[in-house]
């Protein structure tokens, strides 16, 4: 398997290698507007630090000055020394370090909200690169719900890691500093051993609550991939009447989220009272400290409160830490499904230096091919095949013979364990898959359309036609008059997955597309099969006509659609049974043979019951007529 990019990698269990592997989306080598925002963010946020350590200092010199102790004379300027001039200083810088730290927000908004933005598209993409295989075994509304918490996660870890734990920690430097200089090492010792137990019961508690977010956001996934799955499903729950099961099966889902909210909150208050006790307890002691220091002449009142203060202040970033320590902690936990996701890798990938596919006539030959999705399990077994440029070849067989199989490998959604598939004598395997997929056009069985206008499906075949291209593709796929007769014409919304569509009309939707991307190779997996017997028959005109002068693949359940093709290949258990001519099959008279009695007997018993019910519905008028 090729090598692939790097990813980045998530482990609640080492904050600091996540955050490293974060920096260079907050730090982006190809923005330098970006970086400088950083740079002056980081200046502010110092200056405030060291603004914000004067708040407490003229708090103190402002009630020395009112208890007439203040001596500060030589230190202040003489207009600063009196009470008034001192208090209004001290709400001047509270302003002022307020102010620096919006500022240092405003600088770094944009830094975070990039780094958000380039995380989603990074997983973006890389969900789109997984195989099939991937995306058949996950379940749309978790994956979605995945991410969107992973993309919140990434902006709280990346805010709450600058903003708030670098200016943390300067604080609690300047704060002991402060406290040893001026006070003692007693007042330092006291401090620290609050800080520390903080912290320490903090992270104890902090880790202990990740279990049960975990199981949170484990619960809230699973309703919203009931949700979204129930919903998608509108019409099979109304068939049977299984609105209450579907209401049952929710609400359970949200029973256990329930339960795990209501323990994440109760929790957070007794993770919120412990971290209160032990700063309690801390501050207690140190004002006691300061009390006695008053009382034997040591300190003045302002030295009282200037400690009341700093404790205070110190409050906030302590905080702070364990707000931010549980922040990013829970951040991790939402984002580390996200980041599993970045690290699954692709089944199907380039080769290094693969070219592009160089198409010429655009004929297809499948070689030996051996493929299973399972290894107990062989879906193809040694198949060979060639469709001739220009010509059509259809393959035709029993439900799990391996028909549908075959048009997946030629888009290498899945890779074959045996064999070549090879267009224009290029495996398919040496060359880009994005030259790969443009060169053919597909019309599945199952049209799904996204839930926008028309013209936007259409237009998807070829994003940069023009409005003419697109009703020039309308007309060849016979869907033109039907379009312009509604109210909005092309700009009419499809709903959801093409919902407020009929069947026939989806597939000429997708006709439609494929016209416009043109492609020199054609393949129609089933594209009739699920349609009535009229709509399949303008619906396989209009195909007729797309295939015309193009390589053509037929994928068909009903034989009726490939009478005309070049050659038929008869699979049966993942093996060519017969090959030929629709004529020639018949003469063999072997399992072509017999599947096109059943379907014709299927055919004309399903015509003459049409014939039985009109006649009955016409004897109905007759016998309603009045008498004349």
């Amino acid at each position: 398997m090729a090598d692939r990019k790097k990813t980045v990698s998530a482990d609640s269990s080492n904050p600091m290698g996540t955050l490293v592997n974060l920096w260079p989306y907050m730090w982006p080598a190809d923005r330098r507007d970006l970086k400088m925002r950083v740079v002056w963010a980081t200046v502010f946020l110092i200056i405030s630090k060291f603004v914000l350590i004067l708040v407490p200092y003229f708090f103190k010199w402002a009630t020395d000055a009112l208890n007439g102790k203040l001596d500060m004379v030589g230190l202040l300027p003489a207009f600063l020394l009196g009470a008034v001039v001192l208090v209004i200083a001290y709400n001047v810088v509270r302003i002022a370090q307020v102010g620096l730290n919006q500022l240092r927000d405003a600088l770094f908004a944009s830094v975070g909200q990039y780094a958000v933005r380039q995380l989603a598209y990074k997983t973006f993409v890389h969900m789109h690169r997984l195989s099939l295989r991937f995306h058949l075994e996950r379940k749309t509304g978790g994956l979605s719900r995945i991410i969107e918490r992973g993309t919140k996660g990434i902006e709280t870890i990346v805010r709450f890691t600058i903003l708030n734990s670098v200016p943390t920690l300067i604080e609690f430097l300047l704060t002991a500093v402060i406290f040893w200089w001026g006070y003692g090492f007693s007042y330092l010792a006291v401090t620290a051993i609050t800080v520390c137990a903080y912290i320490w019961f903090t992270i104890k508690a902090s880790d202990w609550r990740i279990n049960i977010r975990r199981a949170m956001n484990d619960s809230d996934t699973d309703a919203n991939t009931k949700a979204i799955d129930s919903l998608l499903n509108f019409e099979t729950v109304k068939y049977f009447g299984n609105e209450e099961m579907e209401a049952k099966r929710f609400d359970g889902s949200m029973a256990r989220y329930e339960k795990a909210a209501t323990e994440v909150w109760t929790s957070l208050g007794w993770l919120n009272f412990g971290q209160g006790v032990i700063f309690g307890l801390g501050t207690a002691v140190m004002m006691v400290m300061s009390a006695l220091a008053v009382q034997r002449g040591e300190q003045t009142i302002g030295d009282f409160v200037f400690i009341n203060a700093m404790l205070m202040q110190l409050s906030i970033p302590l905080n702070f830490i364990g707000f931010v320590y549980r922040e990013i902690r829970q951040g991790l936990t939402d984002i580390e499904q996200m980041f599993d996701l970045l690290e699954v890798q692709a089944e199907v990938v380039d080769k290094p230096g693969a070219p592009a596919l160089a198409i010429a006539q655009g004929s297809i030959a499948f070689k030996d091919v051996h493929f299973a999705y399972d290894p107990q399990r062989p879906i193809l077994k040694g198949i060979s095949f060639e469709v001739p440029a220009g010509k059509t070849v259809a393959v035709v067989g029993p439900s799990g013979a391996g028909k549908s199989t075959i048009s997946r490998l030629l888009y290498r959604f899945y890779d074959i364990q045996q064999g070549s598939i090879t267009i224009d004598g290029q495996d398919v395997r040496d060359v880009t898959q994005q030259s790969l997929r443009k060169v053919i056009g597909m019309v599945p069985q199952d049209t799904v359309l996204f839930n926008d206008t028309i013209a936007y499906n259409i237009r998807y075949g070829r994003p940069s036609a023009t409005d003419a291209e697109i009703e020039q593709a309308a007309d060849i796929a016979q869907i033109s008059r039907f379009i312009r007769e509604l109210p909005e014409g092309f700009k009419t919304m499809v709903g959801e997955r093409g919902l407020k569509l009929s069947g026939g009309e989806k597939q000429r939707v997708a006709i439609a597309r494929t016209v416009l991307k043109a492609p020199p190779i054609l393949i129609l997996d089933e594209a009739t099969s699920a349609l009535d017997t009229t709509t399949e028959q303008e619906i396989q005109a209009a195909l007729d006509i797309v295939s015309e002068n193009r390589t053509t693949l037929v994928i068909a359940h009903r034989l009726s659609t490939v009478v005309g093709a070049d050659e038929i290949i008869v699979l049966k258990g993942g093996e060519i049974a017969e090959r030929g001519t629709h004529s020639a099959l018949l003469e063999k008279n072997g399992l072509y043979a017999s599947m096109w009695n059943r379907q014709r007997e299927a055919t004309q018993a399903e015509e003459h019951l049409r014939q039985v019910r009109e006649s009955d519905e016409l004897g109905v008028v007759v016998r309603k007529a009045p008498a004349i």
